[in-house]
């Protein structure tokens, strides 16, 4: 069983930025798929930002450009830095990996992950 604790989230104005952690219980490098989603209420877990073994890194069309996604294999946890926030950003943002490396069409999808963090709330206030 893996375990994932996420962490960083908060209250910002738009324009703002925050940093989101999520550390993970087993070594990262031994994981087929990483990645961060979000979910506002009343709809789906929506894919953010994450990568495969040895694949490049992927994001929403939505965050490109303003979210960096990066892990740090020494220190078994995944960041997500998020700049220049909107309103529409805000959910809770969960972190999730899973061991198998999925194919590139299915990485964006909830169910290719196995274990999730608990989610941590980010509000970007107008």
């Amino acid at each position: 069983q893996v375990q994932l604790v996420d962490a960083g989230g908060g209250l910002v104005q738009a324009g703002g930025s925050l940093s989101l952690s999520c550390t993970v219980s087993d070594r990262i490098g031994s994981l087929g798929a990483m990645a961060w989603f979000r979910q506002t209420p009343g709809k789906e877990r929506e894919y953010v930002a994450g990568t495969r073994t040895s694949g490049s890194t992927l994001y929403a069309d939505s965050v490109k450009g303003r979210f960096t996604f990066s892990k740090d294999n020494a220190k078994n946890t995944i960041y997500l830095q998020m700049n220049r926030l909107e309103p529409e950003d805000t959910a809770v943002y969960y972190c999730a990996v899973s061991r198998r490396r999925p194919i590139l069409s299915q990485a964006r999808r909830p169910s290719e992950y196995d274990y999730w963090g608990q989610g941590t709330q980010v509000t970007v206030s107008s």
